[in-house]
């Protein structure tokens, strides 16, 4: 009996300290490039969440690190190509409100943000307000910048998005004649 009960409370100390032992290391005070390692390391290995902790963690420890600004950029074409559109969008308009919405950096980030929101129509009779703002960033964008390198890139967006509306207003006036 004895045995019996010092073989179950070894048992239950091994479960105890094992299921405890689990690997959790929160990272800080870290110096803004093993924060950029971070961040890129988790990226490299598709793990967006943790790049989100750790960019979350890097701004609070380094607010004026210049890295920052890569990171947002960065951290913004990675949950683009991964179709993660809104987190991308939350990124660009982070690297906006903190680095400016103009000159030629910002010309960049509003070009990726406006991308975003075309790569996220995958069907686009889905989202008429997304489709319609979409094509007034455009018309914004092209005033603002109006030899902008990525213009071409941007009215070939602004036909497609035209004819996806055309497509809807058809679509919607064919319903109404049903």
């Amino acid at each position: 009996m004895k045995k019996t009960i010092k073989f179950l409370s070894a048992i239950f100390f091994v479960c105890l300290v094992g299921g405890c032992a689990e690997k959790y290391t929160e990272l800080y005070n870290l110096t803004p490039d093993q924060w950029y390692s971070e961040i890129i390391g988790d990226i490299k290995n598709r793990d967006l969440e943790s790049a989100d902790k750790h960019y979350t963690a890097m701004s609070s420890e380094h607010v004026a690190s210049p890295l920052l600004e890569q990171i947002l950029l960065i951290l913004a074409q990675a949950h683009a190509n991964d179709e993660e559109y809104l987190m991308a969008n939350f990124y660009l308009d982070e690297y906006l409100k903190r680095y400016g919405d103009s000159g030629p950096r910002s010309e960049f980030a509003q070009y990726l943000k406006i991308k975003a929101n075309f790569d996220s129509f995958s069907q686009p009779n889905r989202n008429q307000k997304l489709m319609l703002n979409s094509i007034d960033e455009i018309h914004k964008f092209i005033a603002e910048y109006p030899q902008s390198e990525y213009r071409p890139l941007l009215e070939t967006m602004l036909t497609k998005l035209r004819l996806a509306e055309h497509q809807l207003n058809i679509d919607i006036k064919d319903l109404y004649q049903r």
